[in-house]
């Protein structure tokens, strides 16, 4: 008989919101059935606080009478890795599956020139939203959004319900948006089936909450996109870094793209590239320690890496997934071919995905487990004398 769940904020507070474990994906927030957690996006902190003040900011009064839903909902408290794999797959993965458990790895994106062209690396996350929303999978979507007129560049959550909207979100930002605190918003207009949209940390949540039965939001997530992420950056970047040293003013910027650099466009059709070593020193405290590069408890694992940049790397993980894919592949609403064609593309999802796993310390529980260095190149043979 597995042992009862005791840990509350306080062991949360203690264990990852000040340990350095904590990503700021404020599924602790969304699980929070008293309504007493809130969550800090200023000035690049990105952390769940209690809102009350009797016992401090790692007591809740709630918690000393057995409520549990902050820990089960949160995707990095204890043995979560572990546990995930076995909700999700039924079993925890090999050593060698670095980049997580998946059934496919293919490349993908979308066939209507709308989506492609508005969308990042071919539209496919775009065209998966449209697609399960005409078809009754999902009503909404918790998506992010750039705030106000875009300007800011400040990533906010948001929620989707139509073409215009899954459109407006489409695009990759690179500073830290913590979707899933679109949820309520969502639920108060009345959506009953959610699909998340979110970097790796979050695409962990809705297995959490599933697999440690965290209350209510479990049952509104029916499907899960999970963005292949390395980091984050705080917003601090664009004053100090491309404004400071680039002359690049965020308001004049009009997308943003990683391919070995950061790549700018900007309004007056200028293209720029920034080495991402000089953007190192940005990187938001909660991507620190992050091990998931693959985003590997999602259903559906996207990403623009690789040769093609008008193709997404998809790594297909559930059998909701890959349902999915295989009705848009056959009513043509994308398109595929498969992951081999760009074997790079897949080296570099193990390279990055192994980068990451490293970063789990080694004071922090044993799981997520550092898996082995690559196999030893062989020896090669000294020419004949």
């Amino acid at each position: 008989m597995p042992e009862k769940w005791t840990a509350h904020w306080a062991h949360l507070y203690d264990e990852v919101v000040t340990s350095g474990l904590c990503t700021g994906c404020a599924g602790c927030v969304v699980a929070c059935p008293y309504d007493v957690l809130g969550y800090n996006d200023d000035e690049g902190v990105y952390r769940p606080f209690h809102l009350e003040d009797e016992g401090g900011p790692g007591g809740c009064v709630h918690g000393d009478k057995g409520c549990t839903y902050c820990t089960r909902a949160c995707p990095r408290f204890r043995a979560w890795e572990p546990e995930l794999d076995e909700f999700l797959f039924g079993r925890s993965r090999r050593a060698d599956e670095v980049d997580g458990i998946s059934k496919d790895i293919i490349l993908a994106r979308a066939t209507d020139p709308e989506i492609q062209e508005k969308g990042q690396d071919g539209g496919l996350v775009s065209a998966i939203l449209l697609w399960c929303m005409e078809h009754g999978y999902i009503d909404a979507a918790l998506v992010s959004y750039l705030e106000g007129d875009g300007t800011t560049w400040k990533a906010i959550p948001g929620v989707a319900r139509t073409r215009e909207e899954i459109l407006a979100a489409a695009g990759s930002r690179y500073t830290y948006s913590a979707n899933t605190l679109a949820y309520e918003e969502a639920v108060a207009g009345g959506a009953e089936k959610l699909c998340l949209v979110g970097m790796s940390c979050q695409s962990s949540v809705p297995p959490a909450m599933g697999a440690r039965k965290a209350g209510k939001p479990t049952k509104k997530f029916a499907l899960n996109i999970g963005l292949l992420c390395s980091k984050t950056f705080d917003d601090a970047i664009f004053p100090e870094l491309l404004e400071a040293k680039y002359g690049l003013k965020k308001q004049d910027m009009v997308k943003m793209n990683i391919k070995g650099v950061l790549q700018i466009w900007m309004r007056d059709g200028g293209y720029h590239e920034v080495p991402l070593k000089e953007c190192h020193g940005w990187t938001r405290e909660g991507c620190k320690l992050c091990p998931d590069f693959a985003a590997e408890h999602a259903d559906i694992s996207t990403g623009g890496i690789g040769a093609f940049n008008d193709w997404t790397l998809t790594l297909v993980r559930t059998d909701i997934g890959r349902e999915i894919i295989i009705k848009m592949l056959e009513d043509g609403s994308i398109e595929g071919r498969p992951g081999d064609d760009d074997p790079g593309a897949i080296a570099l999802l193990r390279k990055l995905s192994r980068v990451s796993r490293k970063r789990w310390p080694e004071t922090a529980p044993p799981e997520p487990r550092v898996v082995p260095p690559p196999a030893p190149k062989p020896e090669t043979q000294p020419a004949p004398a």
